[in-house]
């Protein structure tokens, strides 16, 4: 073989390599060797769930284990929140890796010894806590990264940053909404940071795949609230009202229009929901009000500021056309989770090392939302997705996220732990 030909084999063997750290083996025999210690921490939080900016049974074990690994500790960030700072023996980057730790007010109905049969007072009702959508099974999988580290701390070219997160789902009772990862990144533990990653569990992806997408990954949410103001007048002289009812309904099917004719959905999807609406008393009677709440979700900064824009034209000037008056609310929840386009090339070649390149999907925009978002806009980011669905199950046939039946195989779990060490430690190599 002449050396001209060697040249891009040279060049291809060299990118297949980039990025793959001589700690791989030390990390996969590390993290077999606790994946029973992993899989017991993960049902022990399971069986003990706590709503956001509550865990203050699960922010302390992970405390006590991260001290117990001779890793600086600082609690009570964000409420509830814990963030370990681990320093490596080598010069380098600042990684952060973060999971979340809150339940959700469901009733479990799986029959499992370590079910949840917790019950608390949510806005002013009893309910069941449940692990409902797999924060359980990202606290667990971030302890063991951190035992993992920590065991090669000599080794490490640079700090990794533990972070433990409150209230991803966010708060919403007693006139208080707060959002873990927005009030972290306010409280500073994004600071230093040169990136950060993280994970999601999955109940519809196989165990053992791992998906991932460079660029707008998941979207942006916005709540959405209608008020239209009529005049109430007896069902029987209609004639006599301004109905808001009948108002309502022209605005929702014109809302539909917004995705259908404004926006072009061959760059990124989008949606406009009307979930609730509330108006009126009895059958006779046609109300003075009528509210509507709604979800907005979007992937880019002129789309979502272009659906902003004609729902307030819609529901204002439909609202004029019948001599109502139409008052439109919209907050901003989360932003959307974007991965950074030259970190996701960087690290790709990591996820198909840890996983096998059969096992590395590239998936579709997901229309649900993250506040992961809000670290990702102080420092690069890659937020990815581990399979925890037994294998060869139908994923149309399992229980969604955010279900009574929502299930997780935690054979999995031991990918989740290999992927989040193997993303720090190459990142910190190649920084």
């Amino acid at each position: 073989m002449s050396k001209k030909s060697l040249v891009p084999l040279l060049i291809l063997l060299s990118g297949t390599v980039f990025g793959q750290s001589g700690l791989h083996q030390k990390i996969d025999d590390q993290a077999a060797s606790i994946e029973s210690k992993v899989i017991e921490w993960r049902r022990d939080i399971h069986e003990n769930p706590e709503l956001g900016n509550q865990e203050t049974r699960t922010a302390q074990l992970i405390a006590t284990h991260l001290k117990s690994l001779g890793i600086e500790v600082k609690e009570n960030i964000a409420v509830t929140g814990v963030v370990g700072l681990l320093k490596g023996g080598l010069p380098g980057p600042t990684v952060a890796l973060r999971a979340d730790m809150d339940a959700l007010p469901v009733t479990e109905r799986n029959d499992l010894p370590f079910k949840s049969t917790k019950t608390t007072t949510y806005n002013g009702q009893e309910v069941g806590v449940m692990h409902a959508c797999g924060h359980d099974t990202h606290v667990a999988i971030l302890l063991g990264v951190a035992e993992v580290l920590s065991s090669m701390k000599g080794d490490l070219h640079g700090t990794v940053k533990f972070i433990f997160q409150p209230a991803e789902e966010g708060v919403f009772e007693e006139g208080v909404t707060s959002w873990g990862a927005k009030q972290m990144v306010e409280e500073g533990v994004m600071e230093g940071v040169d990136a950060v990653f993280g994970l999601h569990i999955n109940s519809q992806t196989e165990v053992g795949d791992i998906k991932y997408r460079s660029g707008p990954a998941m979207a942006a949410v916005d709540n959405l609230k209608l008020t239209v103001n009529g005049r109430q007048a007896h069902g029987a002289y209609p004639w006599s009202s301004v109905d808001p009812i009948v108002t309502s309904s022209q605005i929702i099917n014109a809302l539909q229009t917004i995705i259908s004719r404004n926006v072009n959905i061959t760059e990124n999807p989008a949606i406009v929901t009307i979930g609730s609406i509330h108006g009126g008393v009895r059958q006779n009677i046609i109300p003075e009000k009528v509210e509507m709440l709604g979800t907005i979700r979007t992937y880019g900064t002129s789309q979502q500021e272009l659906i902003h824009q004609r729902i307030r034209e819609i529901a204002t000037k439909t609202g004029e056309a019948a001599g109502a008056n139409v008052e439109v609310t919209i907050d901003k929840i989360y932003p959307a989770t974007i991965n950074d386009p030259a970190l996701t090339e960087k690290m790709v070649n990591t996820l198909k090392e840890v996983a096998g390149e059969e096992h590395v999907i590239y998936h579709d925009p997901i229309t649900g939302a993250e506040d992961f978002s809000y670290f990702q806009q102080e420092a690069p980011g890659l937020f990815i997705f581990l399979g925890g669905m037994p294998k060869g199950t139908d994923p149309t046939e399992v229980a969604a996220h955010h279900t009574p039946d929502f299930f997780i195989d935690e054979s999995g779990l031991l990918l989740g732990v290999r992927a989040l060490s193997y993303l720090a430690v190459d990142y910190m190599e190649t920084k």
